[in-house]
């Protein structure tokens, strides 16, 4: 399966974002989109979801069944700022998201099972979601993308918000999903990127680079890397 982006542009008035960006991306690999803050990485995803209007661009997906254009229902979109219900707990928001989706669900599985796959406490799950932290609300919004089973998985800065422990295991998550997805995860923390994605994409003056993964670890990948991303003070 490949997510195929053809002659991406995008511009807020006279301010050009996006400038001619084509690039695909396949599953079975996590995708760092890495990125100065402001580089445009929530405009790029904003763009995929059909959550903006572009100047121009096509967007398809591709599978062994043929070449189609993306649709918004293809794509789990977990944002930087998590909007969740606050009037409800965890628990009656997730009962009331599988209750809708039950006919939509592959595999359907008992409520307990899912937030055993965040690690979310029977004290917190009955809580109301005003009163979940940052990370927390973040780990639903996850959730629900997980179970909605979307082919492609964008993901906005959706770690820097939890802790040490919380990152890991989340990261494990993550991981185990990409095999049967298209995962993109935003970032502009260079260390959290080279850890958790298999390939990085780098956002600088308006253009995509995929850079493999060869020597991912070493110094002198790094410092390209850097480079790049220096290069927007230019």
């Amino acid at each position: 399966m490949k997510l195929i982006v053809e002659n991406l542009n995008k511009s807020y008035g006279e301010k050009e974002v996006l400038k001619d960006i084509s690039i695909t991306f396949e599953d079975g690999k996590i995708y760092g989109l890495l990125g100065r803050n402001g580089a445009g990485k929530t405009t790029f995803f904003n763009a995929l979801n059909e959550d903006i209007d572009i100047n121009s661009g096509n967007f398809y997906l591709e599978t062994e069944y043929g070449k189609n254009k993306l649709q918004t229902k293809d794509i789990g979109y977990v944002v930087s700022t998590p909007t969740v219900p606050e009037f409800l707990t965890g628990k009656e928001f997730l009962q009331f998201f599988l209750d809708i989706n039950k006919d939509r669900i592959k595999d359907l599985k008992d409520i307990d099972y899912y937030f055993d796959l965040v690690k979310l406490s029977k004290e917190d799950q009955n809580i109301l979601l005003k009163e979940y932290s940052h990370g927390m609300k973040n780990k639903i919004q996850i959730l629900i993308n997980i179970i909605a089973n979307p082919k492609v998985i964008l993901l906005d800065e959706p770690l820097t918000s939890l802790d040490i422990v919380v990152q890991e295991d989340m990261k494990k998550l993550l991981k185990s999903l990409k095999k049967d997805h298209i995962i993109i995860f935003s970032t502009h923390i260079l260390e959290l990127a080279m850890d958790l994605c298999d390939e990085m994409v780098i956002l600088s003056n308006k253009k995509l680079e995929c850079m493999a993964k060869e020597n991912l670890n070493t110094k002198k990948y790094k410092e390209r890397i850097i480079k790049e991303l220096r290069e927007e003070d230019a």
